[in-house]
C-alpha cells in the first residue's frame, strides 16, 4: 500500500496524503531540498515552520535536543492529535525549524498515517494541502488542482478519507515546565 509513496519520499519527492488530521503535503523531514519544494508549492513564507510526524515516542530524542519532562506523558496520552513545539530541534534542516530553532512534532496514532511514517523509518513533514493563508482541505475534492498537480505523488488511504477533519491542537513547551496553547 505504501510502496510507491515510500519510493518517492526516499528520493526527495513531495507527496499529498491523508494525514492523521486533514489532507497534507509531505516529504522526508531530513531532506532540505524537498522541504524547499513544499514552501514553494504552498507559496508559504519561509519564516513559518512546518510540523513533522513521528510514529513512536522514542523518536522525540532523535529530533529534539532536550525533551521537556512534561512532553513524555502529554504526547503519549493525548486522545486527540496534538502537535508539540519543542524549544530546540536537531538532526533536521534549518528550513524546517522555527527561526528560534524550535521544532513542531506530532506523534501520530492514526494507523494509516502511522504506518507510512513507521515504514519510512524517519519523520515526515505534515503541512495542510493548501496555499498559504487559504482554508485547510478536509476532503480530497477541496484541494486546489494546482496543489494536486504540483506534488510528485498522491497517496490515498484504501479505506477512505480520515474521519478527523480538524487540524491538530498545538502546544508550545518550555524546558522549565511552562506551556502555552497555540491552537486548541
Amino acid at each position: 500500500m505504501y510502496h510507491d509513496a515510500l519510493q518517492h519520499l526516499r528520493k526527495g519527492d513531495t507527496i499529498l496524503y491523508p494525514s492523521d488530521t486533514i489532507w497534507g503535503l509531505g516529504c522526508d523531514a531530513r531532506n532540505e531540498k524537498a522541504v524547499d519544494k513544499l514552501f514553494t508549492l504552498k507559496q508559504r513564507p519561509d519564516n513559518k515552520a512546518f510540523i513533522i510526524l513521528i510514529s513512536k515516542i522514542e523518536q522525540l530524542s532523535e529530533y529534539v535536543l532536550e525533551v521537556p519532562e512534561l512532553a513524555w506523558n502529554l504526547v503519549e496520552f493525548a486522545e486527540k492529535p496534538l502537535t508539540v513545539i519543542y524549544p530546540k530541534g536537531k538532526n533536521l534542516p534549518t528550513n524546517l525549524m522555527g527561526i528560534d530553532g524550535s521544532i513542531a512534532i506530532r506523534l501520530v496514532k492514526d494507523e494509516f498515517c502511522k504506518g507510512l511514517v513507521h515504514k519510512l523509518e524517519r519523520a515526515i513533514v505534515s503541512t495542510s494541502a493548501n496555499f498559504s493563508g487559504q482554508p485547510s482541505p478536509t476532503k480530497f475534492t477541496d484541494i486546489a488542482p494546482e496543489i494536486v498537480n504540483g506534488v510528485d505523488y498522491v497517496l490515498h488511504n484504501p479505506k477512505g478519507e480520515n474521519k478527523n477533519t480538524q487540524p491538530s491542537q498545538i502546544v508550545k513547551l518550555g524546558l522549565g515546565g511552562e506551556f502555552e496553547f497555540i491552537r486548541k
